[in-house]
């Protein structure tokens, strides 16, 4: 008991020591660093800054991008007739980046009037990395976060109800070229208007937010991100119908399937029979002579 006593009496002198405050506060800090370091390794050792994904990015596009869009993103001219190899990319942000290289489009084989969407050559990190450098070019559109496009978390009324509204911003700015239940169609000077059936919602949201190729954007300002989503939720809506009829000749109605029936139909029908009469066995009968 004695011995107990004096060592604790021995311990109290030392806790009030000049040292013992900062003692105790250097063990507690490496305490806190050993257990961040064992529970979070990968985000305390592999998370990059933001200058190691530039230059990253920066790699991949002098190897993909450069020959068409320049060294620095400037884009290049090939001062015949007017003609742009390559549009600079100061500005369009890394919205663009990401739809145009995570559809497949970018890069092109060779530079054309449209590009096709394609399985993409680059994964996610890379992608990342290549918006990462352009967005460094200049200020523009950044990647959508999944609650702007995401429509999952809506309850059947609130579905409905987006539905009727992004249905009516739909047929106002965007039937012209995507026909009036997204089938796509022709565009002048070789282009064309792509199908808009099975386009996942993030793609659908950065095309209204960036304006691919001949396509007009829709920043913020001119559409909110709430007016975007409405656009989806209708054309997911769309996809979920129904095609009763088979061949619906683009969605347009009875109109346009009246017409078909009538012009291809009953006149392919009449010129058959007039084909047949035509061709058909006539009867001869020779002269007989006086």
């Amino acid at each position: 008991m004695r011995f107990l006593n004096r060592t604790a009496g021995r311990l109290s002198r030392h806790r009030r020591g000049p040292l013992a405050g900062l003692s105790v506060l250097l063990v507690g800090l490496l305490m806190t660093g050993g257990a961040y370091a064992f529970f979070s390794p990968a985000t305390a050792q592999d998370a990059k800054t933001d200058a190691e994904l530039i230059e990253q990015g920066r790699e991949l596009f002098l190897v993909g991008c450069s020959s068409c869009h320049g060294v620095n993103g400037e884009g290049i001219n090939a001062k015949r007739e007017g003609y742009q190899y390559g549009p600079s990319l100061v500005g369009v942000g890394a919205a663009a980046v990401d739809f145009q290289v995570d559809t497949g489009r970018m890069p092109m084989a060779q530079p054309g009037q449209q590009a096709p969407r394609k399985e993409s050559v680059y994964n996610d990190d890379e992608i990342a990395a290549m918006a990462a450098f352009v967005a460094s070019l200049g200020p523009g559109p950044a990647v959508p976060s999944e609650a702007d496009y995401s429509i999952d978390g809506m309850s059947e009324a609130e579905r409905e109800a987006a539905i009727v509204r992004g249905g009516q911003i739909f047929l106002t700015n965007c039937t012209a070229c995507h026909n009036f239940n997204g089938q796509g169609g022709a565009m002048p000077e070789g282009g064309y208007a792509p199908s808009l059936k099975g386009v996942e919602e993030k793609h659908i949201y950065q095309a209204m937010l960036t304006g691919p190729q001949s396509m007009d954007n829709f920043s913020d300002g001119n559409l909110s991100p709430e007016q975007k989503r409405d656009v989806i939720a209708y054309l997911k809506s769309i996809e979920e119908q129904p095609e009763y009829g088979g061949f619906t000749l683009g969605g347009l109605g009875p109109v346009s399937e009246g017409m078909f029936a009538w012009l291809l139909g009953i006149g392919g029908m009449v010129g058959f029979a007039v084909w047949i009469a035509a061709h058909s066995t006539r009867s001869k009968k020779d002269k007989v002579e006086a």
